[in-house]
């Protein structure tokens, strides 16, 4: 009987399954477009890509949005409850969100300050929030110079597209 023996190195080598052609061409595709961060995971490994420096696209905790609640309500004969129900929103420019996601105020959890607080004048440009959709986090910019009159979102609250953010006058 002749026992043939081959080594299985090969299977217990581990080699890297991130190629170097791979990051750069991440690199170019973040370089090219408006995504401010992109985090990339194959097996055991991951690479984090981000267009800015470490303190303002900081690692956040994941939060993950609440599942939607379905509640029937009866129609109510008078409707002013729900008239008194509604908050009372400030007129001027209304900063919507541009993309589903997560509402971020600040830079990190442990950033000192948010971007924006009410009262505060901003200039066309300036960050006001981030918004995390699918990993990647995506600064808001002001598109209106003007006082920041009222912030329509609690911080780490989920947001859907088009939904009112900032009021700026």
């Amino acid at each position: 009987m002749n026992w043939h023996y081959k080594p299985l190195t090969r299977y217990y080598k581990r080699e890297p399954t991130m190629d170097i052609r791979k990051i750069k061409k991440l690199i170019e595709i973040i370089e090219e477009s408006d995504i401010a961060e992109i985090e990339i995971s194959e097996g055991e490994e991951s690479v984090r890509i981000s267009r800015h420096s470490s303190s303002v696209a900081a690692p956040m905790a994941v939060t993950a949005a609440p599942a939607p609640q379905v509640t029937t309500i009866a129609a109510a004969p008078v409707a002013e409850p729900v008239a008194a129900a509604a908050p009372a929103v400030a007129s001027g420019h209304t900063v919507k969100s541009p993309m589903v996601g997560t509402f971020y105020r600040a830079a990190s959890p442990s950033a000192p300050t948010p971007f924006v607080v009410e009262g505060q004048s901003v200039k066309e440009g300036d960050t006001l929030c981030i918004i995390e959709a699918m990993k990647i986090l995506n600064q808001i910019e002001a598109d209106k110079s003007g006082v920041i009159k009222q912030i329509m979102v609690e911080n780490a609250q989920p947001v859907e597209y088009d939904q009112p953010l900032f009021i700026i006058e």
